[in-house]
Order: structure tokens, then C-alpha cells, then sequence
């Protein structure tokens, strides 16, 4: 695609789109084939919560790869400008043709093809997918709601209509377009890079910690919060690591942990994918107030 996407810049960027969508899918095969291995899972000393989070290494890296080719294709996007509007430059502007409509379209329809076939398919980016939302796709049916697979399907929606323009609406159209997707880029590396960021610094960046702390301080049991962690190991697990002071028999004390468990799981693990893969472990250490 990339060979024939000279004369459109919304193609130009279309095609770093997919290779990006490429590149994922091809990882996810690789950590889809890695994690039938037990040694993917089993813990030891050096990593102690197996490989898996080699996984959330490699979107790191691929977090930073999409700022990049942001900023590449906004650098093109500014030099067609800029050579445009620059009529006192020494040498002739390019000239912008207009693209060969059964290279937009062919384009254009295998993009969406082999967007659906990658999400349904190879699950691409379904687990950077439950650990980052945007709330305004989040309503969107389980496809669209991923931030990757919206952005390749509207651009390549959209594009389908550049062949219908009159060829100055399609200049204009055609610079926009890419411009919204080296900036869509820009963004969702940023939003990938933080995500994936604070699972290798052992943070939880998720909604609803607010929440369960406000329940845990309404308990009549718990005298004071000691200490509260929330963090993310990789895409599949999440731990929860309490220290309270409490006050109360044995019996009651089983109970305290019981619900503790049951409320972490039910406010995070329920809202964070909806019980779509993600595990939440909860650990809590007690002191006896006298």
C-alpha cells in the first residue's frame, strides 16, 4: 500500500496504520504461541510473575514506534503544505494528483478487511484494548471501542469518498485527513506509552480506586488505613495490597476479608473489562487495634 500511495497523503498515512497493525499482530501470535509454554507463566525467582510481562515490554516499544511515525507523517503532512504556499522557492512544487480512484477504493476496502480479520480473528490489540479506553468510543459495539481498530475503520470509511471530490476539495480533504491521523497516532501513543508505562513501574492507572477506598474507610471494622496499593503486573493481573488496623474477634476478622476480596474484585474487576480476562489478586494484613 505504501508503493502506491503516492498523490494521497490520507493513503500515506493509512498505510503506516496498518503496518502498525501488522507489526501488533504479529506479537500477539507470538505471545499467543509463548503462552501454551508453562515457563510463560510460571514464576521464579528472576521474574517473578513468569514472562508475561515481556508482552507489555514490546507494546511499550510499539507505543513509542506509533509516536514516531506520528510525527513522520506530520512532517509530510507540513513539507506539502509548506511547498504549496512556498512560490518563491527556486524549484517547482510537487505536483499534487489526484490518485486513481480504483487505488483508494481497493485500499481503502482491504484496510477495513483485514482490520476485522485481526480484530475478530487474532484478538489484535484486545488486551492493550481492556487496559486503555476512551470514554467517548467506550459505548461503541466491542470492535469500534478499541481506540486502534476505530481509528483504521473511519479513516478508511472516510477515504472511500476522496475518488467523489471535485480535485480541490480533494487536496484539502486529502491533507486534513492525514493530518487527523498522524495526531489520532500522536495521541494514542501517548495514551499506549503511559498505560503501558505505569504496568512496568507497578502502578495501576484504571478507574474506581476512589471508590473502593471510600468503602473501606465507611467499614466499622477498620480503625485506620495503613497502607493501600493498587497495581498492574500485565494485561491479566492486577493486585490489590491492604494494611489496616482492626478492630474485632477472629470470626469477624475472616469476614472483614472476605468482603475486602469480594469488593475489589466486584469494583475493579467488574468495571475493568467487564470479567473480560482480568484477575485481580487481594492480599491484606491486619493489626489488632486493642
Amino acid at each position: 500500500m505504501l508503493f502506491s500511495a503516492e498523490g494521497s497523503l490520507a493513503l500515506t498515512a493509512l498505510s503506516h496504520l496498518i503496518f502498525f497493525d501488522a507489526v501488533s499482530a504479529t506479537i500477539c501470535v507470538v505471545v499467543d504461541v509463548l503462552s501454551n509454554f508453562e515457563v510463560w507463566k510460571r514464576s521464579s525467582i528472576r521474574h517473578p510473575f513468569g514472562l508475561e510481562r515481556t508482552e507489555v515490554l514490546a507494546g511499550f516499544a510499539m507505543s513509542v514506534f506509533l509516536l514516531f511515525m506520528g510525527f513522520d507523517l506530520m512532517s509530510h503532512n507540513l513539507k506539502h503544505v509548506l511547498e504549496g504556499m512556498g512560490s518563491h522557492t527556486p524549484h517547482h512544487p510537487h505536483s499534487h494528483q489526484r490518485v486513481s480512484p480504483g487505488s483508494v477504493d481497493s485500499a481503502a476496502v482491504l484496510s477495513i478487511v483485514a482490520t476485522l480479520i485481526s480484530a475478530y480473528g487474532l484478538k489484535n490489540h484486545a488486551r492493550i484494548g481492556k487496559a486503555m479506553r476512551f470514554a467517548v468510543i467506550s459505548s461503541l459495539p466491542s470492535v469500534l471501542s478499541n481506540p486502534s481498530h476505530f481509528l483504521t475503520l473511519s479513516c478508511s470509511a472516510i477515504m472511500l469518498l476522496l475518488p467523489l471530490l471535485t480535485i480541490t476539495v480533494y487536496l484539502w480533504l486529502d491533507r486534513l485527513l492525514c493530518a487527523v491521523i498522524a495526531i489520532s497516532m500522536f495521541v494514542l501513543g501517548v495514551r499506549l506509552a503511559m498505560t503501558q508505562g505505569l504496568m512496568l513501574l507497578m502502578s495501576y492507572s484504571g478507574e474506581g480506586v476512589s471508590d473502593v477506598m471510600r468503602e473501606i474507610h465507611k467499614d466499622p471494622m477498620i480503625v485506620q488505613v495503613e497502607e493501600a496499593r493498587f497495581w498492574q503486573v500485565h494485561y491479566g493481573l492486577c493486585m490489590a495490597n491492604l494494611k489496616l488496623r482492626v478492630r474485632g474477634d477472629d470470626a469477624s476478622l475472616v469476614k472483614l476479608r472476605e468482603r475486602l476480596n469480594v469488593l475489589v474484585k466486584n469494583r475493579l474487576g467488574g468495571g475493568y473489562g467487564k470479567g473480560g480476562g482480568v484477575k485481580w489478586e487481594v492480599t491484606t494484613q491486619f493489626t489488632i487495634d486493642k
